[in-house]
């Protein structure tokens, strides 16, 4: 057993251990370590199977910036506490420094501002680094320099975005990526007349649980509304996700069949058949499964959800041979495997998938901000990008669903279990801090030639959904981000 120890720098942080204890240890190349954390007065314990150096990941507050997932370099074991705050900062200077070596490299040019503010956050890590025999001083000065890294940051993220998007305006004549949303339940007629000059796309669940919620009874007269209306406005279609595999994903009377995978695979692949039969030459992207990488429906292992997969993409292809077809990849970080409970990164997923052979063409990236730990994906933006260019090394075209919250209130509607994280990001959830975030982190995913498409999680917060309070509209009004969204689709088409 391997633990690896870290001084907190003051007394006064461990009232964020609700949030520490979700840290944990990921290798060379970004694979998490099941991690358990515990903490003993001033100490953070991380404790693992293995003794092997590695990069602690830990959602820490940063002045002004709300408490976002930072990672330190790479670590050894050792009985002498770590200052963490003073990890933290090396961490992320050394992948500052790296991000922007690499972009300059590729041509890229980099700010006056950044290299000023990049001496600051440098200078004040310096100073934390002589001070280490102070753990207080040297934990003030680190979480000094740590605001200025992520100044600098922003900036140097800031200057790619623009100089990208300058290179993109020059190449197409109009945005490549897909700007979509996702109807859920949304009748057409409850969508606002601006609708399509915001979105040039939707997706149209087709949530099986809805349309077969009692077995051999079939219900499309939404989904097929929403089709029509899609096309009569020549609006991109996209059906799915056809399937999910989470608990609660599928219809109910299907547990009865959750004994006999052979028998539920009959079940699952008839239903892939008739959804994509009856819209075929309507619909021409597929999103065939969901959610397979942190599985958990009815107990099957890691293996029988990729086999499952894998089966219902064949049968997509072979009931339309055109058409593009999809899976989504929920929390794409892979944070899920420091709970132990899976041995699969999403990459490794995906990578299967794709030797398969059985005709996967693209690849969806559910990103969800702003929510409790474990459920969380709330990065700094040079680590957005870093994600992006990860998952598009595999050369397939990559869309992303994002989610987050304009409330950190309860929310009744939602169908997962999880609470709004109320000082995750740089400022409390609201109507506008959705709509900042909006302004923030949509440019990144628009400069990105890997993304071909951009989907938000859902339309109306009224209607049943999955993530809590991360609709576009709420009780027949429309929230700040949707202005937001039309702004940014005009600014660039």
């Amino acid at each position: 057993m391997g633990i690896m120890r870290f001084d907190l720098g003051t007394s006064d942080m461990s009232q964020h251990f609700p949030r520490f204890e979700h840290a944990f240890i990921t290798n060379y190349d970004g694979v998490a370590y099941p991690t358990r954390v515990r903490c003993d007065g001033q100490e953070l314990q991380c404790i693992r199977q293995k003794s092997d150096s590695g990069k602690l990941n830990i959602a820490w507050p940063v002045a002004g910036l709300g408490t976002p997932i930072l990672r330190t370099s790479s670590l050894i074991e050792r009985e002498l506490p770590y200052n963490l705050p003073l990890e933290l900062a090396r961490g992320q200077l050394s992948e500052l420094r790296d991000q922007a070596a690499s972009w300059s490299h590729a041509g890229m040019l980099i700010p006056d501002d950044y290299h000023q503010t990049h001496r600051r956050a440098y200078k004040l890590f310096v100073q934390a680094s002589f001070n280490q025999d102070e753990p207080a001083e040297a934990a003030r000065l680190a979480n000094e320099s740590l605001v200025e890294i992520c100044r600098a940051e922003d900036l140097l993220a800031h200057a790619y975005i623009s100089q990208r998007m300058q290179v993109r305006r020059q190449r197409f004549a109009h945005p490549p990526a897909l700007f979509g949303c996702d109807l859920g339940p949304v009748l057409p007629n409850q969508l606002p007349e601006n609708f399509t000059d915001t979105f040039n796309a939707a997706a149209v669940t087709l949530d099986w649980k809805a349309i077969e919620s009692v077995e051999g009874e079939y219900s499309w007269d939404v989904y097929d509304q929403q089709v029509d209306w899609a096309l009569r406005n020549k609006v991109m279609v996209k059906g799915g996700p056809l399937l999910g595999f989470q608990e609660g994903d599928l219809p109910n009377w299907l547990e009865n069949w959750k004994h006999d995978i052979l028998n539920l695979q009959s079940f699952l692949s008839d239903y892939v058949e008739t959804a994509v039969s009856r819209y075929t030459g309507k619909i021409r992207m597929w999103e065939v499964a969901a959610r397979m990488n942190t599985g958990g429906l009815f107990g099957y292992t890691e293996e029988n959800l990729l086999a499952l997969t894998a089966r219902m993409i064949d049968v997509a292809r072979q009931v339309d041979g055109e058409s593009q077809i999809y899976v989504r990849v929920d929390q794409p970080w892979g944070d899920y495997q420091a709970r132990g409970k899976h041995r699969l990164t999403p990459w490794h997923v995906v990578d299967a998938l794709l030797r398969s052979g059985m005709g996967l063409t693209g690849i969806n990236l559910e990103m969800a901000v702003g929510y409790e730990m474990g459920r969380n994906d709330n990065r700094r933006l040079l680590r957005f990008s870093k994600l992006l260019d990860t998952w598009g090394s595999f050369g397939l075209p990559l869309q992303v669903t994002i989610a987050c919250p304009s409330s950190a209130k309860e929310d009744t509607r939602a169908k997962l279990p999880c609470r709004v994280a109320e000082n995750s990001w740089r400022e409390p959830w609201s109507d506008l801090a959705q709509a900042r975030w909006v302004d923030e982190y949509l440019p990144m995913l628009m400069a990105k030639q890997s993304v071909t498409g951009i989907f938000w999680s859902h339309f109306d917060d009224s209607l049943p959904h999955r993530f809590p309070h991360a609709g576009l509209s709420a009780e027949g009004h429309s929230k700040s981000a949707l202005d937001h969204l039309a702004r940014h689709r005009r600014q660039e088409g």
